[in-house]
């Protein structure tokens, strides 16, 4: 790392150079802390006993050399400062210790040899390709008596899961190390250290490794805006805030967390040299950017107005991730209207490459947990998102989010009784991956579970030993692989061309048709979003052929399978169908 592009806020690789590194058969340590008065290093290769670092002359800079230190063993950093003498844990350490417990622990990043090759040279960041997003917490995907697994143990059964049910991408909920469980991960004090709770950095590695070479990629879930209060993490590192604003009215999070102060060049070195860590040790082929919507505004506050020192920080971070890794995907979760958030940053905008469509998400479900009756007056809740669909690249999210703090379940959320939501579920996918824009879908959403996540449970697989649930996890495994085979339902998404309605208005009927296009092929959509049989009858030039029906009995709905060609007539309550036709001439 060049230290003066670390004091111009221009390094990417400053973990490089920081933290403990594997140096003339022992390990050298070096932690920035220029408010510092002292600094000493502790482990296990000392005894615990205090070694003191040196400061390069005036720099802030602080180093130390053990011989006997050695990878796997545990150390601290011992800094006097205004505070006194507080331990932390290393910044830029690669591991830690799992939680009651707080040391940093030395790893060597080169233990594991990647065998992707073929997968790193040829992937994309899918704009004219499928994406089909599962989102998961590690430690409550699958679990063995009640004990997590590891990272490279769970690689086989998750790999498995992904390839049967039609998904090509997962996204991790934070694997950086955090001290409390019910934080998820977004609560960091080890940006550079992955979970201790699954196991290694090499086991990581390992996973990563494994899905690539099954043709899934993988995605992580970034915290760039905030991190844990511990006294033993970034708090007041150097018994300054040093990472944090100094003031408590725009230092203190709504989460209880502190804000990182982005205005200091040191600490934008660290986050944007944290995300090129991810994506180039661990070949990570995406980062999902948490609450950006803090950085664009003041906490997160569109009256409080821009933030144009975090907005440049943004700009300048994703710039640079480009430049070294082309092929990966800066996905924003960004809750603002904010314009520009996926557009070019030469070109004025922030530089993502996707942005989560929460306006979609909260119409789409609003739509949902209404009466039928009342839907009829609510068709603003569908067809506005078509409207400015094509600002930006956008994925469509049932998230993690939607699913907790008594929110209810996305089936639980749907009006209507027990037979009837799982109609509607149905309907509700349908819809979700046949309009515009990349898919994420939660956990446990494909069972159609009604109890809320609990990142101290698994999914309710026990469900499927039900009808209705096995039912609907055969269609959402049916859909996915729909999705994943029919370029119309991807190839254009992000360009006028790849949507057209066809009826829209219905007389308030709750039924719309639409149509999706690639450059050779076409679907049509018919959905009736009504609890009565609805009429449609468009004119389709060319073969027409049936490929799906939500409404059929193998899916738990009341239609015999059928191959009969045509259009049907009559369209069943909460039904949605799906055709391929030659020709994209459709009419009313």
């Amino acid at each position: 790392m060049n230290l003066q592009k670390f004091y111009m806020g221009e390094a990417f690789d400053a973990y490089e150079y920081f933290g403990a590194h594997l140096e003339d058969g022992g390990v050298v340590f070096r932690t920035y802390a220029p408010n510092a008065q002292r600094i000493a290093v502790i482990g296990n290769f000392n005894e615990w006993q205090e070694q003191p670092l040196e400061q390069l002359h005036q720099s802030g800079v602080w180093v130390g050399f053990s011989k006997n230190a050695k990878p796997g063993q545990m150390y601290k950093y011992v800094i006097y400062g205004k505070n006194g003498r507080v331990e932390h844990c290393d910044p830029y350490g690669f591991g830690m210790e799992l939680r009651p417990g707080a040391c940093s622990i030395i790893r060597d990043l080169s233990e594991y040899h990647f065998t992707d090759e073929h997968w790193m040279k040829n992937r994309t960041r899918c704009f004219d390709k499928p994406l089909n997003i599962y989102e998961l917490h590690l430690g409550s995907w699958k679990m063995k008596d009640d004990k997590w697994y590891a990272y490279h143990e769970i690689a086989d059964d998750l790999i498995a899961y992904l390839k049967e049910y039609g998904y090509n991408y997962v996204e991790f909920m934070p694997l950086s190390e955090h001290p409390f469980d019910g934080s998820w991960g977004y609560q960091n004090t080890g940006f550079f250290a992955p979970t201790s709770r699954y196991g290694t950095a090499a086991q990581l590695m390992e996973l990563i490794d494994k899905l690539h070479n099954a043709g899934i990629g993988a995605i992580m879930d970034f915290v760039p805006v905030h991190f844990a209060v511990d006294a033993y993490g970034l708090k007041e590192y150097d018994g300054t805030a040093l990472y944090e604003y100094p003031h408590k009215d725009v230092g203190e999070s709504e989460w209880g967390s502190y804000n990182f102060i982005h205005s200091r060049r040191e600490v934008a070195c660290f986050l944007q040299s944290a995300a090129n860590y991810w994506l180039k040790e661990y070949h990570f082929d995406g980062l999902r950017m948490d609450a950006v919507s803090r950085l664009i505004y003041w906490q997160g506050d569109e009256k409080r107005g821009e933030n144009n020192t975090t907005i440049n920080f943004l700009k300048v971070m994703n710039n640079g991730l480009h430049a070294l890794h082309p092929t990966a995907m800066l996905i924003a979760e960004d809750s603002t209207a904010y314009l520009g958030v996926t557009k070019d940053v030469n070109d004025g905008g922030l530089g993502f490459d996707y942005k989560w469509d929460l306006g979609w998400m909260h119409d789409t479900l609003k739509y949902f947990e209404c009466h039928p009756y009342d839907r009829s007056h609510m068709s603003d809740k569908i067809t506005f998102s078509i409207f400015y669909a094509y600002n930006e690249r956008y994925i469509l999210p049932f998230s993690h989010d939607e699913v907790v703090h008594g929110k209810k379940t996305i089936i639980d959320k749907l009006n209507g009784n027990y037979e009837n939501k799982f109609a509607q579920a149905r309907l509700l996918y349908l819809y979700m991956m046949t309009h515009p824009g990349k898919k994420l879908n939660f956990m446990g959403n494909e069972l159609a579970m009604f109890r809320e996540w609990d990142e101290k449970r698994e999914p309710d697989w026990d469900l499927l030993k039900m009808p209705a649930h096995d039912s609907f996890h055969n269609y959402i495994s049916e859909l996915n692989r729909l999705y994943m085979k029919k370029k119309s339902l991807w190839e254009l998404d992000h360009t006028y061309d790849g949507f057209k309605w066809v009826d829209c208005k219905s007389d308030n009927k709750c039924v719309f048709a639409y149509t999706r296009t690639s450059k050779k092929n076409n679907i049509f959509a018919i959905l009736n979003f009504s609890d009565k049989e609805a009429t449609i009858s468009p004119k389709l030039n060319g073969k027409v052929t049936l490929l799906i029906n939500t409404d059929w009995e193998l899916f738990g709905g009341k239609t015999v399978k059928s191959i009969k060609k045509g259009v049907p007539q009559v369209i069943p309550p909460f039904t949605g169908i799906l055709f391929t036709y030659q020709k994209s001439t459709a009419s009313k």
